[in-house]
């Protein structure tokens, strides 16, 4: 018993040791192949040069074996994995890393070996490796499954080969998988559907990334590839975004084990401030009065609380321009009413006084709304300014304020230019990424807004608004072309009309309209000649036997006015009215009226 209770202390440290070392720190294998010198396609620079780096990287971080091969025939390639799943079966780890040509073909992903040819979108079941054959050869591992692709190239193939089948795909890029065994993960170097880069140097952005992170020791994988990410982000102008498809547990997996040190174990330091900035940031993310008044109960004095009634006066102007707008609107409409039912001026005028009121108000609650929302965008953007310049290892304030404990975030014009790089992607943003938010990217993400269904704001470039555009796979935002062009796919061309057709104002060819000639003015015609006569011979003759006396005189007077001939005359005495004799004419007897009814006579030669 004595025995044993000296051996306690020994038991003790050891214990400890066996306590430092990580879960996941069992057998690693790896197997990492580079194509490069296609025969039927241009070779790739970087691909040999980054499997090099990658079979360098994994066997200094210690794995217990790496095979490194570059530029397979398909049948080598089957060969390889095939003895590789055995190399799996006694693993905690296995790592497949491969640089090359990819290709997706109806929504599966192929790896292209140097032998390929690849001339109909068939040939890739038989002349290329399935992502899936792969997977097969990690499956045996236990613990962790990892596949690595830097295959997201521009591929020649898909551009030169034949279809068999018009509705057959051919992707660009490689399509999105969800692995189905356990505890797998397949990490792009560029998002699904997305080509990546090979760089500059003499390894692509990916890889040299990679190399710097992966194998981090205790570093969980997850974060290794978020860092991956963040760096090819940076080295790409964000133009190339690496993707990671699958899920582990809730338990860290890191590559390479931390090494085991005994030492005592450290109470962790409590620092109120990071607990403070958990409650702030989850009641930004709700965003009601509600959550701002729960936080401000459990923290009223600080740095946040002072951020938390900003956001608060803000939401209360909000709601008060809402009111303000609402009573205007029940302002107007009293008025029009009364206007319409013909009220008393007095009614009316105490109407138009309240509606003219309740406008001003609402102007002043709008006014005060803006305010409001500006100095809430401002102290939000002070803060992720404080949290971007702030150190790692963070003290408190005299006041008790510590400022530099804020989530660590990208600097503000870097964010800016991420957005409007993103918008601009989307469609919603054509001016130039510089990192200046001004009016013009304030308006290209409220036109995000509108077409995407989001409320994000707009004031400000934020990380959530980032991560929302990038959400977006293709454009959001519609193509609009100015008068005289159409929407040709992701740009506008110049419309064209045949001969004869003319483009109108509804943006459509027509039909030139050819002018008519103006008609000829129609001869006009006397209507004397015509059906005026008649009249105008009753007028002379005072009608056919009417009154003799002033149709007489009428008559005569009408006879004198063509003695030379009596055509067209009319000669009326006691018996009727007559037409003249051709050869003779009528004269004026005098007389006329009562008692002398034929004061004409009719005279021939």
């Amino acid at each position: 018993m004595r025995n044993l209770l000296r051996l306690c202390p020994i038991l003790l440290a050891f214990a400890l040791l066996l306590g430092a070392e990580p879960a996941f720190a069992g057998k690693r294998v790896a197997l990492v192949i580079a194509n490069s010198a296609y025969q039927h396609a241009p070779s790739l620079a970087n691909s040999v040069n980054d499997g090099v780096v990658m079979a360098k990287t994994l066997k200094e971080a210690g794995f217990d074996l790496v095979d490194s091969r570059h530029d397979l025939s398909a049948l080598d390639t089957r060969r390889v994995l095939r003895d590789f799943a055995d190399a799996s079966r006694d693993a905690d780890i296995a790592v497949v890393y491969y640089a090359g040509h990819g290709i997706e073909v109806e929504g599966l992903n192929y790896l292209i070996p140097v032998d390929a040819r690849l001339e109909r979108d068939t040939d890739v079941y038989d002349e290329a490796v399935s992502l899936e054959r792969v997977l097969v050869s990690v499956e045996p591992a236990k613990q962790l499954r990892l596949v690595i692709l830097d295959a997201c190239r521009d591929n020649p193939f898909s551009k030169a080969m034949k279809r068999t089948v018009a509705s057959r795909g051919v992707g660009r890029g490689l399509a999105q998988v969800e692995p189905t065994s356990p505890n797998t993960l397949i990490a792009y170097s560029a998002k699904a559907g997305f080509t990546a880069q090979d760089g500059d140097g003499a390894n692509s952005p990916f890889t040299v990334a990679l190399s710097k992170h992966l194998t981090t020791p205790g570093l969980d994988v997850r974060r290794a590839f978020g860092f991956v990410r963040d760096d090819v982000l940076k080295s790409t102008g964000n133009k190339q975004e690496p993707f990671v498809y699958g899920s582990l547990g809730g338990e860290d997996v890191p590559l390479v084990p931390v090494k085991a040190v005994a030492a005592a174990p450290v109470a962790p330091v409590p620092n109120p401030q990071a607990d403070i900035r958990r409650d702030y940031e989850l009641a930004l993310q709700l965003g009601n009065r509600a959550a701002w008044e729960a936080f401000l109960a459990q923290h009223p004095a600080g740095f946040y609380a002072s951020l938390a009634k900003l956001q608060l006066e803000k939401i209360g102007a909000e709601q008060a321009h809402a009111a303000a707008i609402e009573k205007a609107k029940q302002a107007e409409a009293e008025r029009d009413r009364l206007a319409a039912l013909g009220a008393q001026k007095d009614a009316q005028a105490k109407a138009a006084a309240d509606a003219k009121s309740a406008e001003q108000a609402q102007l002043a609650a709008k006014k005060a709304k803006e305010q409001a929302q500006q100095q809430a965008a401002a102290a939000e953007q002070q803060r992720v300014n404080l949290a971007a310049t702030a150190p790692a290892a963070s003290t408190a304030s005299p006041a008790g304020t510590n400022v530099a404990s804020l989530t660590p975030a990208a600097a503000p014009a870097d964010l800016n230019r991420s957005v409007q790089t993103e918008l601009g992607r989307v469609g919603c943003f054509s001016g130039a990424a510089d990192g200046n938010w001004t009016t013009t990217s304030q308006r290209s993400l409220s036109q995000f807004n509108r077409y995407a269904g989001t409320k994000l704001d707009v004031k400000v470039a934020s990380t959530d608004a980032l991560d929302a555009v990038k959400s977006k796979p293709s454009r959001v935002c519609p193509l609009v072309c100015e008068h005289g062009f159409k929407v040709d796919g992701d740009k506008c061309t110049k419309i064209v009309c045949g001969d004869g057709y003319a483009l109108n104002d509804d943006n459509e060819c027509e039909k030139k309209r050819v002018a008519k000639p103006a008609p000829s003015k129609p001869a006009t015609t006397s209507r004397r000649d015509g059906e005026d006569r008649p009249a105008q011979q009753r007028r002379q003759t005072g009608g056919y036997g009417g009154l003799g006396g002033i149709g007489g005189a009428a008559a005569g007077i009408a006879g004198g006015a063509d003695r030379s001939s009596g055509r067209g005359q009319i000669y009326c005495d006691t018996r009727g009215c007559r037409q003249v004799t051709r050869g003779c004419h009528l004269e004026y007897r005098g007389g006329g009226g009562p008692g002398n009814v034929v004061a004409n006579a009719e005279v021939c030669n």
